[in-house]
């Protein structure tokens, strides 16, 4: 007996333009507040520390704390996803973590610091594989790259606004009613996500059939259109000990240590080839996040239209680590450094965008909610990994290109990776339907 497969409808464009405009700009601003919220503690260091008097083992250890926290609770969050739905829990999400990631306006020493930022580590966890798993309620595999290609747009633009943002707020309120700039920045930058919290339930709907905003007819021919496989993972028990999961995750900790070390060192590297006024390396370290905008819409319309997910992400990640190479080579200097480093990152982010295709399109039913946040969990690790590696290396060498070189050895190890995970889900899935039948055959 063989495995029996439904037929998936496409859903005519302007179903899914509609879709578009109702989910996908609300998400992607709360996304991009998410992401402002994880990293302005950057900024805030440039006055933070030395009113509070705090060492810089104290900071970073205050920086790093939040990924402790996200990681904990990311599983148990997106487990609970499917049962509490996607307006509560948005709206806790959303609400939770603004208020925590304000109060961080009043902390007075180092334990305080510490709790806040684990808490909001906490408080964020789920949001990203929750957004991912959602919008699988509402998208065939056939649109899944484009989708994921505005959505995460939420990465490079914050590269692109946060820097001019938190710099401004730091310069022009300092002393604003007795505070101090980063006291400021805390509560600009966090109190709108309270605010998002609060029209999530009002903005969203738990699935298309709860959806006042759709017609019974369009509500039809969504539900015809979800690809339905009785292969499907029952349990988060089968998700955890599936080898495709862990191949998926090791692919993207690769993708996001090069990210992470871009983010926490491409400022240092670009100062390194002489350019010392801040104002200018704050732009010029916007230009490869604007390269990686561009990729990321790219890419999701051709893995749409091409298919063959591995494969793409497999040679992007290759092509980004033949450009980190460059980047190692160019060290110091500036024009031809940054150029390789912006097509690396465009690389990287089409690479990334796509990725998060293949979690969804193999993982089915209500226990892809904790794979896909197995698979972000795991490869959070590189936000501790990456930044330490770049880091030691900087410091034994005196160089970054020893850091880069390590960047290069990771990316290509993705890569290859990758090009072998769309064969590997393919085999792993065939088998698992070869079980199935055999047992409805004995049965």
């Amino acid at each position: 007996m063989s495995a029996e497969h439904s037929v998936a409808a496409v859903p005519p464009r302007a179903l899914i333009k509609k879709l578009n405009w109702r989910l996908l700009p609300f998400l992607l601003v709360c996304y991009i507040f998410a992401t402002i919220d994880r990293v302005n503690v950057g900024f805030a260091k440039l006055q933070m520390q030395s009113d509070l008097g705090l060492s810089d083992a104290a900071y970073g250890l205050g920086a790093g704390i939040f990924f402790i926290g996200y990681m904990l609770f990311e599983i148990p969050s997106n487990l609970m996803f499917p049962k509490w739905g996607a307006r509560k829990t948005f709206c806790r999400i959303l609400i939770l973590w603004g208020l925590t990631s304000a109060s961080t306006a009043f902390v007075t020493n180092e334990a305080s610091f510490y709790v806040l930022r684990f808490l909001l580590g906490v408080f964020e966890a789920g949001y990203a594989p929750g957004m991912i798993f959602y919008l699988t309620y509402w998208y065939g595999k056939q649109n899944m790259g484009s989708v994921l290609g505005i959505v995460m747009l939420a990465g490079p633009l914050t590269g692109i606004i946060a820097g001019p943002l938190s710099g401004a707020i730091l310069a022009h309120m300092a002393g604003v009613h007795g505070m101090h700039g980063w006291q400021w920045m805390f509560l600009i930058e966090s109190l709108p996500c309270v605010l998002l919290g609060v029209l999530a339930p009002f903005v969203l709907a738990d699935k298309p059939a709860d959806a006042p905003w759709l017609s019974a007819e369009e509500k039809r021919v969504l539900a015809s259109s979800q690809e339905t496989h009785n292969h499907g993972h029952h349990s988060f028990s089968q998700v955890a000990k599936d080898p495709v999961v862990y191949r998926m995750a090791v692919v993207l900790f690769c993708l996001l240590s090069v990210a992470y070390a871009n983010a926490f060192w491409l400022p240092t590297m670009i100062k390194s080839s002489g350019i010392g006024d801040p104002l200018q390396v704050g732009l010029l370290s916007a230009v490869p996040a604007i390269a990686g905008a561009i990729a990321m819409m790219l890419a999701g319309r051709i893995s749409d239209r091409h298919g063959n997910r591995g494969k793409h992400v497999g040679i992007s990640a290759l092509i980004s680590a033949f450009a980190l190479a460059g980047a190692a080579i160019f060290d110091g200097k500036l024009v031809p450094a940054l150029a390789c480093i912006s097509l690396a990152i465009a690389m990287m982010y089409s690479a990334y965008t796509v990725f998060w295709t293949m979690p969804s399109e193999y993982l089915k039913g209500n226990a892809a909610a904790g794979g896909i946040a197995l698979i972000n969990t795991i490869a959070l690790l590189s936000g501790f990994v990456a930044p330490n590696i770049f880091g030691l290396s900087t410091t034994f060498t005196g160089s970054t290109r020893a850091g880069m070189t390590v960047m290069v050895v990771l990316m290509t190890v993705g890569g290859i990776l990758a090009l072998t995970l769309q064969r590997m889900a393919t085999m792993h899935t065939s088998s698992k339907e070869l079980l199935t039948a055999g047992s409805a055959d004995r049965a």
